[in-house]
């Protein structure tokens, strides 16, 4: 009985990734149409969420009133979301900028904080054609409202930038987030974008249709609202759409144990937003035949083929290491020989490939590849751990500290 469902878990596991590596592939060409420029012409309302951001708020609010995008069509509102610090004060500090203070600690997280921003939005006299929203750590280039501008007029109604990472040589824990974020962004989310499907939004770059946004409401408060919202989003036949040139860089934890505990709130929220939208998701797409629902419906359940690829492998390796007989079957004893071969290989080059294909030019991104496969281990006992505590829906900051200018960013990619 136990053999058979391993023998069942490892065929499902199976087929997710080889789903996801054939979308992927799409990705190996950037296979994008010429551009169309469009003269400014949408106004913005641009919100950073930001809890006990001091050290690092100065930064993103001076990149934003630098942006090429004429001043009269966005306003910048910073939400100082029960901070005990000083970052309403920093945010003060810069004429035209708002600062705006909400209390209330019985609602905790980035989630909560929006959805109370975009209420005080609807209130106030100016109304906007777009939100968009960044984290505090963040830095944008320049051209990021002149992009969101192009697709808006192209009749796009939900945007996600290109994510990047501000950071990614301060320490192989860094290193890890930056080669996976090139790796995801070329093989995850252009590939979908070549192929015409739904992109999944990254939580920071993201710009919304502001009458979308009052028709849906935002309503995703979960620890990952960005996740929730794109489903939500999809469900309702609007697909997310990725803006390979909005460039926005984001800032990584320098330590192994603060990105677990990044990484733990993440997956929580993932095995939530699994538990809710998978089987719409699904029943949608069987319904309408829509492959855009069913690759949705597929992406929110990678967290459990993480889970149950986690607990196969652990059964068949302790199987293997016991000295009685082995209980246990893997599906590739029923394969050819060369399959596993194929699959190592697939494995071991992807992420290479992906930085290449990035242009990445960094050396020591590429030596960072031999320290990645402990990060990318590291995700299984997280996954199981967020499995078991998945209901906690206590919010936790990810604290940020390094202060960089875009300058300085842009100076390391030459």
């Amino acid at each position: 009985m136990i053999n058979a469902f391993l023998i069942a878990a490892q065929i499902i596991v199976a087929f997710i990734e080889a789903f996801q590596f054939v979308i992927s592939l799409s990705g190996l060409m950037k296979r994008r149409k010429p551009r169309r420029r469009h003269e400014p012409k949408h106004s913005f309302a641009v919100i950073v969420a930001a809890h006990n951001e001091e050290q690092v708020i100065g930064a993103l609010v001076e990149n934003l009133l630098k942006l090429d995008y004429p001043r009269e069509l966005y306003d910048i509102f910073v939400i100082c979301d029960n901070c005990t610090d000083g970052t309403a004060d920093v945010v003060r500090s810069y004429d035209g900028v708002h600062a705006c203070v909400r209390r209330n600690p019985q609602l905790r997280g980035k989630g909560h904080a929006i959805e109370w921003m975009l209420n005080e939005l609807w209130k106030m006299p100016r109304s906007y054609d777009a939100v968009v929203m960044f984290d505090a750590d963040n830095l944008v280039n320049p051209d990021f409202l002149r992009l969101m501008n192009d697709d808006l007029c192209e009749g796009h109604r939900v945007i996600q930038g290109y994510l990047d990472t501000k950071n990614p040589n301060d320490s192989w824990v860094t290193a890890a987030y930056g080669i996976t974020y090139w790796y995801c962004n070329r093989l995850w989310q252009q590939s979908r974008r070549n192929l015409g499907m739904a992109n999944f939004l990254g939580g920071t770059g993201m710009c919304f249709e502001t009458r979308l946004l009052k028709e849906m409401g935002w309503g995703a408060t979960s620890l990952v609202e960005d996740l929730e919202f794109t489903m939500r989003c999809i469900k309702r036949g609007v697909y997310p759409v990725l803006d390979y040139d909005a460039k926005v860089y984001d800032e990584k934890p320098l330590t192994f144990r603060a990105s677990a505990r990044q990484r733990l709130r993440w997956l929580q929220g993932h095995f939530n937003v699994a538990r809710r939208y998978f089987i719409p998701l699904l029943r949608d797409s069987i319904k309408e035949r829509s492959f855009i629902k069913f690759d949705a419906a597929i992406y929110s359940v990678r967290v459990y083929s993480v889970l149950i690829a986690f607990i196969v492998t652990a059964a068949l390796w302790i199987d293997n290491v016991l000295p009685a007989a082995n209980h246990f079957t893997s599906i590739y004893e029923a394969l050819p020989a060369w399959t596993v071969g194929v699959a190592m290989t697939i494995s071991a080059i992807q992420f290479p490939v992906a930085l290449l294909l990035e242009r990445v030019k960094e050396w020591r991104m590429y030596a960072h590849l031999l320290t990645l496969p402990l990060f990318l281990l590291s995700w299984w006992p997280i996954t199981l751990y967020a499995f078991f505590t998945q209901n906690n829906k206590q919010w936790s900051h990810t604290k940020h500290t390094r202060v960089i200018r875009l300058e300085e960013v842009h100076s390391k990619q030459v």
